[in-house]
C-alpha cells in the first residue's frame, strides 16, 4: 500500500503530465437527465440536502465526497446544484448492442467520463481529465478515499484532489453522504428506499499551503478537505488509506509482502 500511495503521490507532483485530452462538456443527455431524475428521486427518497448555497454558480469547483456506494456518483451530480462531472471506467461506454447503448446513455446521462482506471500512467491521465473539466470552467467530482468503504469508516485523503486544486486554481467544495450505503449495500444492483443525507460545505481555498509541485502542499491541503468531510459526515476515521479488495492471488501475495517490508 505505502508503494501505492507513494507511486500517486509521485505521479500527481509532475505538471508537465497535465495535457491529457479535453473532455466533452455534458450534453443534452446530460440535461434531459437532470430534469427526469432529479425531481423523481426527490419525490421517491426525499432526501435531506443541506449547504447547496455552498456551491458556487460559476467558475471551476472540485466536489471532494466521501465514498459509500455505487450510488454516490448518482447521487451527487442529482443533488449539486450545477452541472457536475466525474470519471467512470470505461467499460461503461465501450459496451455493444442495446445492452451498451442503455449503459453508454445511462453515465452519459449522469455527466460521467470515461477513463481508464490502473495505476502508472492510467493514473495520471484520469487526473488530466479532471485537469481539463476544470480548466474549462466546469465542476469535477472526485473521492480523495479512492474507493468505496466497506466498513462505513473515512480513509486518509489521497492527494490527487490537492493536485488537482493547486494546479488549476479551482475552488474545493466538501461533500459529506450519509447513509448511501444503505440506499444500495455493496453487491446491491437495485437502490433500495432509503432516506440518505446530502451536505455541501463551505468552499475551501487550498492555495495558500503551496504550489502543486510541492509534496507537502498537497498532503496539508488534502488533509484539511478531508477534515472538512469528517465535519460533515461524523464518520469513524480509519487513520489509513483505502484499498479496494485483491483481484486475485498474486496481487494477495504482493500486499502481504509489502505488510511484512514496513513491520
Amino acid at each position: 500500500m505505502a508503494g501505492q500511495d507513494a507511486e500517486r503521490e509521485a505521479e500527481s507532483s509532475d505538471p508537465r503530465a497535465a495535457q491529457g485530452a479535453e473532455p466533452g462538456r455534458p450534453g443534452a443527455t446530460y440535461l434531459l437527465g437532470k430534469i427526469i431524475m432529479a425531481p423523481i428521486a426527490r419525490v421517491i427518497y426525499r432526501p435531506h440536502v443541506n449547504g447547496r448555497k455552498n456551491v458556487p454558480k460559476k467558475g471551476p469547483v472540485i466536489f471532494a465526497s466521501n465514498h459509500l456506494s455505487f450510488i454516490d456518483s448518482i447521487v451527487i451530480p442529482l443533488m449539486a446544484p450545477r452541472r457536475v462531472q466525474f470519471l467512470a471506467k470505461n467499460e461503461y461506454f465501450t459496451g455493444t448492442g442495446f445492452k451498451g447503448w442503455v449503459s453508454r446513455t445511462f453515465f452519459q446521462s449522469i455527466g460521467a467520463v470515461g477513463v481508464e482506471r490502473g495505476a502508472g500512467q492510467a493514473a495520471q491521465e484520469a487526473l488530466n481529465q479532471g485537469r481539463g473539466i476544470l480548466e474549462s470552467g466546469s465542476a469535477f467530482a472526485i473521492y480523495p478515499e479512492g474507493t468505496r468503504s466497506r466498513d462505513g469508516r473515512l480513509y486518509r485523503g489521497r492527494t490527487g484532489v490537492a493536485w488537482l486544486a493547486l494546479t488549476t486554481g479551482a475552488i474545493v467544495v466538501p461533500v459529506g453522504l450519509i447513509d448511501t450505503d444503505k440506499l444500495q449495500p455493496v453487491g446491491s444492483k437495485i437502490p433500495r428506499i432509503h432516506r440518505v443525507t446530502v451536505s455541501f460545505g463551505e468552499p475551501l481555498d487550498l492555495s495558500s499551503h503551496g504550489p502543486a509541485e510541492s509534496g507537502r502542499a498537497r498532503r496539508k491541503a488534502t488533509d484539511e478537505v478531508m477534515e472538512a468531510i469528517h465535519a460533515l459526515t461524523g464518520q469513524e476515521l480509519a487513520n489509513a488509506y483505502n484499498e479496494s479488495p485483491p483481484a486475485h492471488t498474486i496481487e494477495r501475495v504482493k500486499r502481504a509482502v509489502l505488510r511484512r517490508e514496513r513491520l
